[in-house]
């Protein structure tokens, strides 16, 4: 599954007790930005047994791109992962995830694919772990691309 991390912004709000009259003091100010500073787009998998590969998407990711991450890193993780041949690997119904290219590769690969709804709320449990991924690189003072790109692997 991919998704997109931001060097700033998380998009949380924040409760901030001051007295009155000292809205603007430094010690009651939180830095924002205004417009984001760049963000990176990442693929990645997980298992009970642990987390697979992460991996930067560069541009606008295409069925053909998906492929290719799929080839150089799904059959790889799940070895590292020691999960075997017989895996059930999840992912929504992104048209680039439900192409015919990609429904080729994971046929061509012997990788079983969960079913899943069209138009259904998006259960993923990867959408928690995306989350908790933000949370931690959030906490991070990081200044650039690179940096972000490097934390979210560490983390």
């Amino acid at each position: 599954m991919k998704q997109k991390i931001e060097l700033f912004g998380l998009n949380v709000k924040h409760h901030v007790w001051r007295k009155p009259g000292t809205a603007h003091h430094l010690d009651n100010i939180i830095p924002t930005v205004k417009h984001g500073v760049g963000s990176i787009m990442l693929w990645g998998c997980f298992s009970a047994a642990g987390t697979g590969r992460l991996v930067r998407i560069a541009g606008k990711m295409n069925a053909a791109m998906y492929k290719d991450i799929l080839d150089e890193n799904l059959l790889q993780s799940a070895l590292d992962l020691r999960l075997g041949q017989r895996f059930i690997f999840q992912q929504d119904n992104d048209p680039k995830y439900t192409a015919k290219i990609t429904k080729e590769w994971l046929q061509d690969n012997s990788v079983n694919v969960l079913e899943w709804p069209s138009q259904s709320p998006d259960l993923n449990l990867i959408e928690h772990l995306w989350r908790d991924l933000k949370m931690a690189v959030h906490r991070c003072s990081l200044s650039n691309l690179m940096e972000l790109e490097r934390s979210c692997k560490e983390e």
